[in-house]
């Protein structure tokens, strides 16, 4: 890790990974600082990169989007020409909200969120299988999901400086 984080460090990061509506005073109240160092603190870490955006997490099934696929997708030739033409393509489909170049018999794992099976056979019909490049899909229904998170395990980080007892 190029620049050292601390306890305090740390805990802001884990307070805004879980909620980033919150106000700077509210953060700087949870860790015990005022707001000025608590804000430098956060602008600190979002130029070193540690805080790449702040983003507001919505509910799919209330929005209508109950259908959600993981797909292991090949290629039929996987140069790097390909592999970028593919991860290009991929940037323009807003159904793929995930996708991971993988290890093993597959090249990518993608993560599609779509209406219903029939939005998704059109996805997978016109995108995937449209494409020349893809050789093979391999679809996985999700039938319930049993968790989900954004937010990073930040005690595994060995890095972050502890709180040293006096």
């Amino acid at each position: 890790m190029p620049q050292e984080l601390d306890a305090v460090d740390a805990r802001i990061l884990d307070i805004v990974q879980h909620d980033a509506g919150l106000s700077v005073a509210e953060i700087a109240d949870r860790v015990g600082l005022s707001s000025s160092p608590c804000w430098r603190r956060i602008k600190r870490m979002e130029e070193a990169g540690f805080i790449t955006g702040r983003v507001t997490l919505l509910d799919n099934s209330s929005l209508g989007l109950n259908f959600e696929v993981m797909a292991s997708v090949k290629l039929a030739l996987p140069s790097r020409e390909n592999l970028d033409a593919f991860e290009q393509m991929v940037q323009a489909w807003p159904e793929v909200i995930e996708c991971m170049t993988v290890t093993g018999a597959v090249d990518y794992m993608i993560h599609i969120i779509t209406t219903d099976m029939h939005a998704y056979d059109n996805f997978l019909r016109d995108n995937l299988l449209g494409s020349a490049l893809v050789s093979d899909v391999q679809s996985r229904i999700v039938i319930r999901v049993a968790k989900r998170t954004t937010a990073l395990p930040l005690d595994l980080v060995e890095d972050i400086k502890k709180p040293t007892s006096a």
